[in-house]
């Protein structure tokens, strides 16, 4: 009867803790992703001002700037994590055509405020990487957590789900180095194309037969008429 009593205690104290441990990693993945909540949302506040800041000097550049608008509206309004990292990437490269345009403008490349607007959201892309990173190791955590034996049991009962990771696509991390190890064709200098003709014609002068041999092959004809 004491065997008994000890194993379902036994039992008991390790539902609580399998229990608070999920609700623990949960909560974290929660907090993680409020971070990079807040990252996102300073980064949309931005991107109003940097588009008005370009228009002043590109005003005929309607396509970019609606691209952009239209993106950033499809980020705020994503519903999930998935969608959001999707959205994110097509704001990203977006952004990446609007900066492609003011490379154009050197007026606009010096304005004082452009380059405010310009280091404020390098420094906020560097932020939502680095929550970016936390939350996908919380949530990597906490899916491995739910996942493994006999935890799964316990997190179907309890109706855990498995979170997304936060996926934002890095074109130029993406694109594949290209490295070529054959060199490059070598174009010959005047120097060298003096040279190289003066050796051709000592080499024809050479195959060339002289006056002298020739006359010597005369006479002996001569001689045996």
């Amino acid at each position: 009867m004491t065997l008994i009593i000890v194993i379902i205690v036994a039992l008991i104290l390790f539902v609580v803790l399998m229990y608070n441990s999920m609700i623990k990693l949960r909560n974290r993945v929660k907090e993680a992703w409020s971070d990079i909540d807040v990252q996102l949302k300073r980064r949309y506040n931005l991107i109003p001002n940097i588009v008005e800041t370009v228009k002043g000097y590109a005003t005929h550049e309607d396509k970019v700037f609606t691209k952009v608008t239209e993106a950033r509206s499809k980020a705020i309004n994503a519903t999930n994590v998935k969608d959001q990292g999707a959205a994110e990437n097509m704001l990203s490269g977006a952004l990446k055509s609007l900066f492609a345009v003011a490379e154009n403008y050197p007026d606009l490349k010096a304005n004082e405020n452009f380059l405010q607007l310009q280091n404020e959201l390098v420094d906020t892309e560097d932020k939502i990487q680095s929550a970016r990173r936390f939350y996908n190791g919380v949530t990597r955590d906490f899916n491995t957590k739910i996942q493994q034996f006999p935890n799964n049991l316990l997190a179907n009962l309890f109706k855990f789900k498995a979170e997304e990771f936060f996926e934002i696509e890095n074109e130029e991390q993406r694109e594949n180095v290209k490295v070529s190890f054959k060199e490059p064709e070598k174009t010959p200098t005047d120097k060298e194309v003096g040279t190289q003709d003066l050796a051709s014609e000592e080499g024809a002068k050479e195959t060339t037969p002289t006056e002298e041999p020739l006359a010597e092959a005369e006479e002996e004809k001569k001689e045996e008429e």
